[in-house]
């Protein structure tokens, strides 16, 4: 059998959708607390895609790609005048 995992610990795609609210009340909101996760998020996503052995293009296309949606939302009213 597994061994049982406080729901604290659990990742939110493991959460059941009823234990959400719980789940999420356990949450650190302060400001260190979302910073921690930020830098965390941070973190994974360059060990993951970034600082590899065998790097390719996927992490430095997935920033770009990023950049581009958000540059296009940023200028979107700009842009919507000509249409």
């Amino acid at each position: 059998l597994p061994a049982a995992v406080l729901l604290k610990d659990t990742k939110l795609m493991d959460v059941k959708l009823g234990q959400l609210g719980t789940w999420l009340s356990m949450r650190d909101f302060t400001p260190g607390g979302i910073l921690g996760a930020l830098q965390r998020g941070y973190s994974r996503y360059y060990n993951k895609y970034i600082n590899v052995r065998k790097g390719g293009l996927g992490g430095i296309s997935m920033v770009l790609a990023g950049y581009i949606v958000l540059s296009y939302m940023w200028s979107y009213s700009h842009v919507s005048k000509y249409k």
